[in-house]
Formats: structure tokens, C-alpha cells, sequence
């Protein structure tokens, strides 16, 4: 092995990095293995004649810090206070507007509806009145049970969390009333958002837009979606303002990088990880694609679960009982439910005449179909509305986005065509929001689920596991296997920009020396 170092950490993913950050933070001898020759995983950005686009995420909150001086309980704004960093910011409100069709009655109303999403709950539930009044009443005692575990959750803090019996007991510790109180809502805590809708809200108007919250928070139904992260959303948007990183989401990338270097951390680029390398019945390195073997004593994978069990690890071990171990492992993850993949819009746009477009719109197509269903909901992100150096004088930047199976998909002679005709809906969409985008295009690039695996190394191009609430859990970092742990959305507490920046610190905090 020609070098070694206490952790490896494979992919540069906000999980990954937020791991070997606060571990290099640790006094460790911490390298990040990224396959591509860009950082970020899901999150990174890339540039394209002269605009800047988000490969993913877009929707962000408390990024520089709360109201009023007070602190943001956003993990990644956590850690990079830790490390020293800190984000110029862009705030705004609403954080956009949810566009939703003509509903021709079906659910007391018609005509197109476009709701705005404000950030304060006071101005959100003014907005919900002038659409269905007694909707908002009943929302109001949504919000109020919500808030009542939001304040449970905001007294414990993330960055102290380890998610065994060690790090229970330290949070009794440091937080004693924050746990009293966690564990008096511990019901709450396993309840899924759908449970609390259906005992509060009836309005059809109202539980939609819950249902419609929830699937861009988690990718399922409010019945899919646990409780706490809605109650976390709600209570942020309260306390924290809505905001954007200057530079797009590679300037989130580029903080966390900086500090992973500040304190001795090494990042490689094009640097492939073919397989974990076992020794005995442990995980002690990797092995690139160049062939270069690399020591570690501990190994954090930031690839899906799918791809860290089903792709990096040996295809045999030395030892029956490691085998036993591996196969299990492998069928845990190929038993999981996987959210969809997507398709992607990315536009560079003329902006004449938009002086006054608002950065952030989801459009819903059809009632009569779920919001979870591939193609019916499109979020659409056009940045450059906060931060003009994202385009060319003159032009936007627009990333539009839906889900869409993977199943199916080839890179075949009809490839192209293909690509052209699912794009049909994310162009509908947005002409909903610009009329004439089509005619404002000088840049069109179109991604599809092969687009999405390819370049995020995921498996299927998937967005993350779709485990419901009550039926099932994600996995901490640990693995079956000695020294090896994963990190991202595969692992706990899930699927979100706040989520896999919270893995990392879970992750970190059990292997800080």
C-alpha cells in the first residue's frame, strides 16, 4: 500500500465532506477520493458558456445564520461555523410560488392557483386564507403540533449528536432538558406527517399543498414522510431565513473544502475507488482505478448503499462468516425502495422583460394525479434572479427538474429524440412561469437517469431511498462490516441538503479520536 492515512473517505458528497472535515478538524489524517474532476457529489456546481449552474439542490435555509443574530439549527450551517466558514447570502421571500392547475372543482375551486410560500408562518397562513379560510384554520392546528416537537428537536443540538448508546449519554449530559423534552414528544417523533394531517386538516386544498411540502422535503407523501422533518421545516422557516449561497451551491462545496484543508485534510480528484480493500474480516483501504492502493484504518463511503455493497466491495471474502455478513448486507440494500431518478432542464435565457421573475417555482400539472408521480410536479431554480454572476449580462440561469424511472432507459439510437420528448414537461412548466422560454433559450442541456448515475455515481441516478415512515428506518453509519461506515442519503436521519450534512456529523462524532 503506498500511503495511509486514519480515514478514507469515498466521494466528495455534503455528507462525505462534512465527515472528513470535522474528523481533519479532529487531529486526523483524513483524504477524500472523488471520482470526478469536481467536488460536491449531488451538490456541485458546473459551468456552461459562461453560466453557472446547480447540479441539484437549490432550496436553502438559515445558510447565514437565523433572525436577529440568532443561530441556524441547519446542520451544514453548524458545521461550517465548526470549521470556521461562513456563506454570503442572498435572502429572500417567498421562498417561491407553487403553481397548481385548473382544478375545475374537484376541489371546491377553478382556475390556475399559484400560492406563494412565504417564509414566517403568520404571512404562509394569510396567504393559505385568501385561498380556502377555513383551510387555514385547520392548518394552524397542523402548525401548532408541528412546532410543539420543532421545539423539542431545536433544544437538542445537531452537532453533538453520535447516534449510539455513548452518544445518548452524552446528550443527557450537555442537553438534559432539550432530552426531557424529546422524550416527552417521543410519539410525535414516530408518527408520520400524514397521521398529524388526518387529525387536523380536512381541507382537499390544504392537504394537498402538505402532501406537496413533503415530497420536496423527503420525495414521498405526507403519509411517507416522518413528522420531525416536517416539524424541523416549519420551525426554520420561522426562525431562520430563506436564503441563497453567492456563487450557487459550489460555494457550499468549496467552504466545506477549504475547511477539510485548513486543518490537514487532502481532497483527490479523478481519483475512482474500484473496490474497498479488506484485510481479514475488516475494511483497510481502497483500491483505485489506476490500481493504487491506499491505507486507511477506517473507510466512510459516501455512495449510495446500493453502490457500496452491490459495487465497491470485494466480490469474495476471505472468510465464510465476512461473506455471510457481505450477501447480507447487499440484500438489505437491494430490499430497500428507491425514490425515482430524474430528468433535468438546464437553460441559459434571455432576460429581457423579467424584471421581475421570482427565483423558485413548482408547478404541478394534473389533480388527478398524485404530486409523487413522475413528470406531474416540476421544480424549477432560476438563481441568477439573486445572483447575476451566475449568467451572462442580459440572461438567466434556469434548472428545471422532475422525477423519472431509470427503468427503461439506453443509450441507444433513439437517445436523443427520447431526451427531447421527455423535456416536454419541464418546458411546460416553465412556461407557466416564462410564456415565451422556448424562444429565450441560448443554452439547452437535457439530463436523463443514465445522465444522473453517470456523473453522480448513483445507483440507478436514483435520488435516495424511499422508506416510509413506519415501515422501516434508515441505517446509522455503521456497516456489518469492522471499519467501514457510510455517510449521504442512504443513512440516517435521510434524504436533504440538512439530512446529509447531519449524517456526517453523526458519523464523525463516533470516530473523533
Amino acid at each position: 500500500m503506498t500511503a495511509s492515512f486514519d480515514t478514507i473517505v469515498i466521494g466528495s458528497g455534503i455528507g462525505g465532506l462534512v465527515a472528513a472535515s470535522l474528523l481533519a478538524q479532529s487531529g486526523q489524517r483524513v483524504l477524500v477520493c472523488e471520482s470526478h474532476g469536481i467536488p460536491g457529489g449531488a451538490a456541485h456546481s458546473f459551468s456552461r458558456q459562461g453560466f453557472t449552474f446547480d447540479s441539484g439542490p437549490s432550496f436553502y435555509c438559515g445558510l447565514g445564520g437565523g433572525f436577529e443574530g440568532r443561530s441556524s439549527l441547519n446542520p451544514l450551517t453548524q458545521v461550517l461555523e465548526r470549521l470556521g466558514e461562513t456563506l454570503d447570502t442572498v435572502v429572500y421571500d417567498p421562498l417561491g410560488h407553487y403553481h397548481f392547475p385548473d382544478c375545475s372543482g374537484a376541489l371546491g375551486f377553478q382556475g390556475d392557483q399559484t400560492f406563494p410560500v412565504y417564509c414566517k408562518l403568520d404571512r404562509y397562513r394569510a396567504a393559505l386564507a385568501q385561498v380556502t379560510p377555513a383551510g387555514a384554520k385547520q392548518f394552524a392546528q397542523f402548525e401548532q403540533r408541528m412546532l410543539k416537537l420543532y421545539g423539542a428537536l431545536k433544544d437538542v443540538s445537531v452537532i453533538d449528536v453520535r447516534p449510539d448508546p455513548m452518544g445518548v449519554a452524552s446528550l443527557l449530559g450537555k442537553h438534559p432538558l432539550g432530552m426531557l423534552k424529546l422524550l416527552l414528544q417521543l410519539p410525535m417523533v414516530q408518527k408520520s406527517v400524514g397521521q398529524v394531517m388526518d387529525a387536523t386538516v380536512s381541507d382537499p386544498w390544504v392537504r394537498r399543498l402538505i402532501d406537496l411540502e413533503c415530497f420536496l422535503l423527503s420525495g414521498l407523501n405526507a403519509h411517507g414522510t416522518i413528522a420531525p422533518e416536517v416539524a424541523f421545516m416549519l420551525g426554520e422557516r420561522t426562525t431562520t431565513p430563506i436564503d441563497y449561497p453567492i456563487g450557487g451551491s459550489g460555494a457550499i462545496i468549496k467552504a466545506l473544502v477549504r475547511g477539510l484543508e485548513r486543518f490537514g485534510g487532502t481532497l483527490r480528484l479523478n481519483a475512482h475507488v474500484r473496490e474497498i480493500v479488506l484485510g481479514g474480516e475488516q475494511a483497510v483501504g481502497v483500491q483505485l482505478r489506476n490500481g493504487e492502493v491506499i491505507r486507511g484504518d477506517r473507510i466512510i463511503s459516501n455512495a449510495t448503499r446500493w453502490d457500496t455493497f452491490g459495487k465497491l466491495l470485494p466480490e469474495r471474502a476471505e472468510s465464510t462468516a465476512l461473506q455471510n455478513q457481505i450477501d447480507q448486507a447487499k440484500q438489505q440494500a437491494i430490499a430497500t425502495p428507491a425514490v425515482e431518478s430524474f430528468m433535468h432542464l438546464h437553460l441559459g435565457i434571455r432576460s429581457e422583460g423579467l424584471e421581475h421573475l421570482t427565483g423558485h417555482h413548482v408547478v404541478v400539472h394534473r389533480d388527478d394525479q398524485p404530486v409523487t408521480v413522475p413528470g406531474n410536479t416540476c421544480m424549477i431554480s432560476i438563481p441568477s434572479v439573486w445572483d447575476p454572476n451566475l449568467a451572462p449580462e442580459g440572461h438567466h440561469v434556469v434548472h428545471s427538474y422532475t422525477l423519472e424511472p431509470y427503468v427503461g432507459w439506453e443509450r441507444d439510437e433513439n437517445y436523443a429524440s427520447k431526451k427531447k420528448q421527455k423535456a416536454e414537461v419541464l418546458y411546460r412548466a416553465l412556461e407557466r412561469v416564462i410564456p415565451d422560454v422556448r424562444s429565450r433559450v441560448t443554452v439547452e442541456l437535457i439530463g436523463t437517469p443514465l445522465t444522473h448515475a453517470r456523473y453522480l455515481r448513483r445507483y440507478q441516478g436514483s435520488y435516495g431511498p424511499a422508506i416510509a415512515a413506519g415501515k422501516g428506518t434508515f441505517p446509522g453509519p455503521k456497516t456489518p462490516i469492522k471499519n467501514l461506515y457510510c455517510v449521504g442519503d442512504s443513512s440516517l436521519p435521510g434524504i436533504g441538503v440538512p439530512a446529509v450534512a447531519a449524517s456526517g456529523i453523526f458519523c464523525a462524532n463516533m470516530l473523533k479520536n
